[in-house]
This record gives structure tokens, sequence and C-alpha cells, in this order.
């Protein structure tokens, strides 16, 4: 029985160009980019051209008298790293405020937390029922934090589109609020970049973050784009790679592979959008006509069109992932293991959803290579499953 691949929100698999361009860069570019010889130089080039093409696909601008920055990281969770405790400890020595939503990722949750421990104070900004950030509690807090400003905030970290959800995120809207404030903003964008447009520059952020692996391209290569006027300092040292705020050998051959995948999804978007939309669309509506009281969260609000988050009715989200994992079905659950105990989704939770009703969650995301026939047949063994588990009767 062969697998269907539903988790694509995890990871990607890598486009052939992609491993061809890299192949070719392996055997043509081997040399270190940061040394002085001729062969330094010419890696030097290409790497710097990988920057250049990723940069302008993004909608940002290097060429202007004040450029934007692009910093290669070894993943989308250290470029957050980078922006949240970079930009945070660059404005002050002292402790102030940062501000995230409450359905951040983990790799933001998680930088943001550390400050704690030096002083710091950690607000989160509510959403809706939906699972959009609330613009006006965010406007609410900010104005709140001007009229006793014992510690200033720093930064405000707004996921661009929920890894759980797919809910995108107003942040045009949010950005000028923060710029009204003068605070500013990042957004990780890790489930974004590849999937719809994005332009850095109209989006106003000071900060944005993603990885390759998400969109076809190689693991072991994020990014972080900046704007020209954002302070950050490095959190690793030890070299002055990168204008010295990522020490580290860059790598030639995963920054080649991060721009052909870029530009072949940049290619193939608008055809992508309504193909993984309709798929969704498909998916969701089959199941729900299969299992009645199946829910969809977010279903109400603006999405990512490869993303969907069910509630199963009757049945717990773990043992329904590990049933469909044994049935040829790969997708991930809205809670995450540890220690042998389960952790109810934070994102979930935030929305509302009773915890319950999130503990019955599961995440299937689709990919580029997922058909009609793989959809079809995974809502028959969805269907299979869940009524073995729950006794019901077809």
């Amino acid at each position: 029985m062969q697998t269907i691949y539903l988790d694509h929100n995890a990871t990607t698999p890598v486009f052939p160009e992609v491993m061809e361009a890299m192949n070719r860069t392996y055997a043509e570019h081997l040399a270190n980019p940061a040394s002085q010889h001729q062969p330094g130089q010419h890696a030097r080039r290409v790497l710097e051209d990988a920057r250049r093409r990723i940069a302008t696909l993004l909608g940002a601008d290097l060429d202007t008298p004040q450029p934007d920055r692009l910093v290669f990281t070894a993943s989308a969770t250290e470029a957050n790293n980078l922006a949240i405790l970079g930009i945070a400890r660059a404005l002050s020595e002292q402790p102030g405020r940062i501000i995230i939503s409450s359905i951040e990722h983990a790799s933001v949750i998680g930088p943001a937390e550390s400050l704690l421990e030096a002083g710091w104070r950690l607000d989160t900004i509510p959403v809706t029922s939906h699972g959009v950030v609330r613009a006006d509690a965010l406007a609410a807090l900010l104005r709140s934090i001007d009229l006793d400003s014992a510690q200033s905030p720093r930064l405000v970290s707004v996921i661009l589109g929920n890894h759980e959800t797919g809910v995108l995120q107003p942040m045009a809207q949010l950005a000028a609020i923060c710029a009204e404030h003068h605070v500013p903003m990042h957004t990780d964008a890790a489930q974004v970049v590849g999937k719809v447009p994005v332009d850095f520059r109209r989006l106003g952020v000071a900060a944005m973050s993603f990885g390759a692996h998400k969109f076809g391209g190689p693991v072991g290569i994020g990014g972080l784009l900046l704007r020209h006027d954002t302070p950050i300092r490095p959190i690793i040292f030890g070299g002055h790679h990168q204008d010295g705020l990522r020490p580290g050998t860059e790598s030639v051959a995963l920054a080649v592979g991060m721009a052909v995948a870029l530009e072949i999804c940049t290619a193939r978007r608008e055809e992508h959008f309504q193909r993984m939309t309709a798929l969704r669309d498909r998916f969701e509506a089959r199941l729900k006509h299969n299992i009645p009281g199946l829910v969809v969260h977010g279903s109400d609000a603006t999405r990512l069109p490869h993303t969907s988050n069910i509630a199963f009715p009757e049945v717990d989200g773990q043992v329904l992932l590990l049933a469909l994992s044994m049935a040829g079905v790969a997708c991930s659950a809205g809670a995450a293991c540890s220690s042998g105990s389960t952790e109810i989704s934070p994102t979930l939770l935030a929305m509302g959803v009773p915890s319950q009703v999130a503990g019955r969650s599961l995440r299937f995301s689709l990919g580029t290579g997922t058909t009609e026939a793989e959809i079809d047949e995974a809502v028959a063994r969805i269907t299979r499953v869940w009524r073995e588990l729950t006794g019901t009767a077809a």
C-alpha cells in the first residue's frame, strides 16, 4: 500500500530541478566564498547572485542607496531566533517588552520566553475564533504601553500564515499599527513563502523569516529579510560573515537550491494556488459528507490553499494519527508529543476551541505533487479508519 503524504507543512519533497542545480554547484563551486583567491571569488559571485534572486522574488530591494538585507541561516527556526533576540537586544542594553501573537510557532515562542529570564516582559495578542490576530487588541496594547513606558516595546512578532490552520493574518494592517508606535515588526513567513505572493516591502514589516524546505528547496537553509533601517545584533559569534550577523561559511549549493525552488514556485504560483484550493475544498467537502460532526478550523477565514485542520468527532487525534499512519495516510496531529504526554495545540486553544475538540484535531497539508486521485483515496482511508475506531456503520 502506497503512503499518501499529506504533511507538506512539515517538509516538502525537493524539486528535481533543485537537486540538479545543487549537484552542478557542488561540482563547480566548492571553494569557500569567504576566500580571497579566484575560486573563492567565483563562489562568492554565485552566492550573491542567489541572494539577489531570492530577495528580489520576495519583494526586497538590495540595489537602493538604503538596501534591504538577506541573511542566510540554517533554517527558519534560526531566522526566527535571530530576529527575536537580535532585534530586541539591539535597541537597548536594558530589558524591555516583546509582543507576540497567541498563535506563534514554537521557534518564536521559545526565544521570546527566554528573554523573561533576563527581566523582559512578554505580552500576547489574542485572536478571533477564526484564528485571525486582533488588530484592535494590538493597537490598544501599544496605546497602553505608551502611557506607561517603564518597559518600552522592542519588537512585535506575528506569524504571516499559521502553521496549523493555514489562516493568513492582516500583516500590512498590523505593521502599520506598529509603525505608528515606532515599534519594529517581524513576521514568520515559513508557511507562506512559495505558496502565495509575498512582497516584503509592501507588508511593511522590519523583518521576515522563511525556510527553503517548506517550498521544494533543500533542508539546511533559511533566510531572514531585514529592512534597511532595522537594528539587529548577532546571536552567535566567531566570524565576519554576512556583515557579522551570522558567522559561519555559507553553503553556496544550498543558497542556489533555495533560489531555484523559489523561482519554480513563483512561476507556477497561480496554477498551484487554484489547484491546491480545489483539492483542499474537495478533501474537506467529501470528509464532511462522510463524517457527521466534522469541524474544519479557520474555514471562515482567509487561509493558505494547502492547509486543512480538522477535528474528528468521538476519537482522540493522537489515536487517529497513528491509525492513519498504519493505513498509509501521513498527516500530523494538532497536538505535539513530549516525553510521552500530549500537549493540546496552543493555536486551537487560543482560538477558543474546547480542549476536547482540539485534542481530536489533525492537520492535513497538500503539496505540488498531490493528485485528485490521492485526495479521493485519502478520504476513503480516513473515513474507513474513523468508522473502525468509533464503531460507526458505513
